[in-house]
């Protein structure tokens, strides 16, 4: 299981335009927030990335990006996209390969019947690609602000720590 201070695995996949996103391409650019959950047009799902896309610029601000990733294909990510006024990157990992790397991909019991399926998980991932806060069983609601925060102490740790490395080379 992917633990805080792994590098994280890097990987490609299409969004909703069917533009490849690659994570490794981010690597010195960008912290990333990369949520997984479980299929566009539920509750949970839309309250997540409606949440997610109204704070994007909050999060911009810090250098971060957030991209959201479901075994939903790129048309039926571009349909929820539109219909919800989303602005947030939707990644469409059909054959669960992303989701099984970060170890999402599990098995889940709906109305008595078990499956697999995404569970609900957050990664915050550092400019240098390393896994700064893995977050499980999320819930929905208050989660963006919760990311949010994390990525807010992530720059200012990165900027202190940039001011005491100054200080012991002056």
């Amino acid at each position: 299981m992917l633990q805080i201070g792994d590098i994280a695995p890097t990987f490609s996949l299409p969004d909703a335009d069917m533009e490849d996103f690659d994570l490794a391409a981010e690597r010195g650019r960008h912290h990333v927030v990369l949520y997984f959950y479980p299929r566009d047009n539920t509750p949970g799902c839309t309250l997540q990335a409606a949440d997610f896309s109204d704070h994007e610029d909050d999060f911009a601000r810090y250098g971060c990006i957030i991209v959201g990733v479901s075994p939903d294909d790129c048309l039926t990510h571009a349909e929820f996209r539109d219909q919800h006024g989303l602005s947030i990157r939707l990644l469409s990992d059909v054959e669960t390969e992303v989701c099984r790397l970060y170890d999402v991909w599990q098995p889940r019991e709906v109305d008595g019947v078990k499956k697999m399926g995404v569970a609900r998980a957050t990664f915050v991932i550092d400019k240098e690609g390393i896994v700064r806060h893995a977050l499980r069983d999320v819930t929905p609601r208050g989660h963006a602000a919760g990311v949010f925060e994390l990525v807010r102490k992530l720059e200012t740790e990165k900027a202190n720590g940039n001011r005491q490395e100054q200080r012991r080379n002056a």
